[in-house]
């Protein structure tokens, strides 16, 4: 009995990639992209690109985003305000080891906001099994209204209103079945 102790856990260091991973890191929309842009993959990127959560940070930088904050009693601009960047910006608050090299925080809303940190699952043998990728951090919303409007809610100064049917058709992007 001793013996097999030993060889189980001499060989889970020797094979630390069957332990369970905890510790996943952003890698960024263009690792992302480098799958996620043709029309037999839904054409994801472009789908985002033409979002505008893709220019969810971008909005932060305007003189209208410092003067919300400004109203709303912060002494930072809107960019370096955390109440706004938790719904502009992925990784803002993150240690420098959690965001890969690639990894932009100007991308704002972007792949990884949704689906989680991608360095685990990203390569194409992994994504191509469901089960395989969200036991690496894929995040698969069931129910996508629900994690929305975690920020899509009133909290927000520029909140009108969420209509989550209509919104979601502009940004969906499912995989096309063959």
């Amino acid at each position: 009995m001793k013996h097999l102790v030993i060889f189980l856990i001499s060989f889970l260091f020797i094979s630390p990639n069957l332990l369970p991973q905890n510790n996943f890191t952003y890698v960024g929309v263009d690792q992302c992209a480098m799958c996620h842009k043709t029309e037999k993959q839904g054409s994801q990127l472009s789908i985002w690109k033409n979002s505008k959560h893709s220019k969810a940070y971008e909005t932060l930088k305007t003189e209208k985003a410092n003067q919300i904050a400004k109203e709303k009693g912060f002494t930072t601009p809107a960019i370096e305000t955390q109440e706004c960047l938790k719904c502009h910006a992925t990784g803002y608050n993150l240690d420098k080891a959690m965001l890969g090299n690639k990894f932009k925080i100007e991308d704002g809303v972007q792949c990884e906001t949704c689906h989680g940190p991608g360095s685990a699952y990203k390569d194409m043998k992994v994504m191509k099994d469901r089960a395989l990728a969200i036991k690496n951090g894929l995040i698969v919303h069931d129910e996508k209204e629900k994690f929305c409007i975690s920020c899509h809610n009133a909290e927000s100064p520029t909140y009108t209103g969420f209509e989550f049917e209509e919104y979601w058709e502009n940004i969906k992007h499912n995989i096309p079945k063959n």
